[in-house]
């Protein structure tokens, strides 16, 4: 998910009543009692899309006896192997699902599952804050909260002595090394786009090893096995692996749920783990984490 700049959708007052379904006259008298999210710009009401949206959605009123659909307990997106075994040693009930992390939070903003594992990149430019921007462009979230898991070192995976003397995605193109690649949408993948846009390089001039490789770890496997030279993961799957890692950049990697969500014994389980001394010591096995924002709210819709 390639994050920009975040622009606000205003709507006109005739707009507005045509998306709320109401006459105009209603919407002045709304305006006039507040009672409708609006602004007003060089004597104009505006209204916001986004903020009609979170209006209409915190308005809903259930029947009696009626419940909010319960998502799946399931945090869906990038894969993480800190967060996979941070899951199942904390006895949260929770489990995840690796599917990338724009399926993730798609899966997520549709209702499917309890929460995301994001680490989305800007293709121009590497210092936006790629998660923040992706929820509050979101028109269809609303209440989201966003926690930060870790950062986490990003980087190029190459066999042990790095025989090609590989050190940035220029020398992947000018080498002809055979990059294992993601699927459309993982966050590695969105990293190399972003990398191949700003030294101006097209996909199409790389030598891309076949089959798409679904997580991290079935990079290093191509690698070990000699079906590709190189390809984006962590740190933490280089070690594992036994592979040599060249850094690219630290990212964050974070964990997007509803506010209500939040406050759910199986998530505050998960936050309590990461304040243990016991994940620190696992972290620090598997290398390239940074835990100094674990568990820190990062956004607030």
């Amino acid at each position: 998910m390639s994050a920009g700049p975040t622009f606000v959708q205003l709507l006109t007052t005739a707009e507005a009543a045509a998306y709320l379904r109401l006459k105009e006259r209603k919407i002045y008298e709304m305006v006039a009692e507040g009672t409708v999210p609006c602004t007003k710009v060089t004597g104009r009401w505006l209204f916001p899309k986004a903020e009609l949206d979170h209006w209409l959605a915190a308005s809903v009123l259930r029947p009696p006896g009626t419940v909010r659909r319960e998502p799946a307990p399931i945090i869906c997106g990038s894969y993480d192997p800190l967060l996979e075994w941070a899951l199942r040693e904390c006895g949260s009930g929770l489990a995840t699902l690796a599917a990338g992390s724009e399926a993730g939070f798609a899966r997520f903003v549709a209702g499917e599952t309890l929460a995301a594992a994001i680490h989305l990149h800007s293709l121009e430019d590497g210092t936006t804050d790629a998660n923040m921007a992706a929820i509050k462009n979101c028109g269809d979230l609303y209440d989201a909260v966003l926690i930060a898991f870790c950062r986490r070192e990003q980087g190029f995976l190459v066999p042990l002595g790095n025989p090609l003397k590989l050190g940035s995605i220029e020398d992947v193109n000018r080498t002809r090394a055979r990059i294992a690649v993601r699927p459309k949408g993982a966050g590695a993948q969105l990293l190399l786009l972003a990398l191949l846009h700003r030294a101006k390089i097209s996909i199409d001039q790389l030598t891309v090893a076949a089959p798409v490789c679904p997580i991290g770890p079935d990079i290093a496997q191509a690698i070990r096995a000699g079906r590709a030279d190189t390809g984006i993961a962590t740190r933490s799957v280089a070690n594992n692996a036994g592979l040599d890692f060249v850094p690219i950049t630290w990212e964050s990697f974070d964990l997007v749920m509803h506010q209500h969500d939040y406050f759910k014994p199986s998530m505050q389980t998960l936050f309590n783990f990461l304040r243990s001394e016991e994940f620190a010591t696992r972290a620090g096995e598997f290398g390239g984490y940074d835990l100094s924002v674990a568990g820190m709210v990062r956004f607030v819709s």
